[in-house]
């Protein structure tokens, strides 16, 4: 596996590779990779030629200064378990290769509703990163495809509306990955290091609580049924950001249901001071 440290370096060999025919699969990770970017990297290597995974914890994503000092750094272990699964580069870039200009937003990314609800209400200026970091990598990296995680529904819209934003669809196809789980339903993810022994035997409630919403699913109204959800959460412990049902295709939440729109189940909520997210298609 190749480490590049460079973004011009890298750009150029990847140019090089693309005029030869090669095809460009890319995973962008803040690193503490576990079995579900695994997963991507395969999706990847069985698509394209080229695998690129990236690894860097983007200080522009963080609202909370706390939460970015906290974000688990394993970087020897994440460059074995790239290597065994036969990534073919790893991109570690330093702070200034991302952001040569400085960290302070140079444009800002016309998100439109997407940044106005959920993550986007709760995580003030946190797409803005997220589109910040992803553009600058498409830049350097040029993907025929680029490999999301389902877990992070709302980000993977987001992204999506950045390569249209950017006219970077006929370049780059978004490829959206079935969330992988633990063995007790727990979505997984880097932020899953912070729990404690205990605090992680509780986290599985939200998937018990996103299955709960899928088996009492009914048309008609779903007030009730979000309501139930968040009150059955607050008494294991967590303390919730939202529990919502929105469109799966627009995210607009659904208050009413016919029975036929298709639906999908977000839940936000702490154990402690971990944030967890996780999300359900419903039908």
């Amino acid at each position: 596996m190749i480490l590049s440290k460079k973004a011009e370096e890298l750009y150029k060999w990847l140019e090089s590779q693309r005029e030869a025919g090669e095809k460009i699969g890319f995973i962008p990770t803040m690193g503490a990779l576990h079995q579900g970017h695994l997963s991507l990297i395969n999706s990847s290597i069985n698509k394209n030629t080229i695998t690129v995974a990236s690894i860097f914890v983007n200080p522009t994503q963080f609202n909370d200064p706390k939460d970015f000092e906290k974000y688990p750094v394993t970087i020897e272990k994440d460059i074995d378990l790239l290597e065994k699964e036969g990534c073919d580069i790893l991109f570690l870039p330093a702070v200034n290769e991302i952001y040569p200009d400085g960290t302070r937003a140079a444009i800002h990314y016309n998100l439109g509703f997407l940044e106005t609800i959920l993550e986007g209400k709760f995580r003030p200026g946190h797409f803005q990163g997220v589109c910040m970091v992803v553009h600058r990598l498409l830049e350097i990296i040029q993907p025929d495809k680029l490999y999301l995680g389902q877990k992070d529904y709302q980000q993977c819209m987001v992204i999506t509306r950045l390569i249209d934003l950017i006219k970077q669809k006929e370049k780059t196809i978004v490829k959206i990955c079935s969330t992988l789980r633990e063995n007790d339903g727990l979505a997984m993810s880097s932020r899953n290091m912070r729990l404690n022994e205990m605090e992680r035997k509780e986290a599985s409630g939200i998937y018990q609580c996103l299955s709960f919403i899928k088996e009492n699913l009914k048309p008609g109204s779903l007030l009730p049924l979000k309501a139930n959800a968040r009150k059955w959460l607050e008494k294991k412990g967590f303390r919730v950001d939202y529990v919502e049902i929105a469109d799966a295709a627009s995210l607009e939440s659904v208050n009413e249901w016919d029975g036929k729109q298709k639906l999908v189940a977000l839940i936000a909520a702490f154990l402690n001071e971990v944030r967890l997210i996780d999300n359900m298609i419903l039908n």
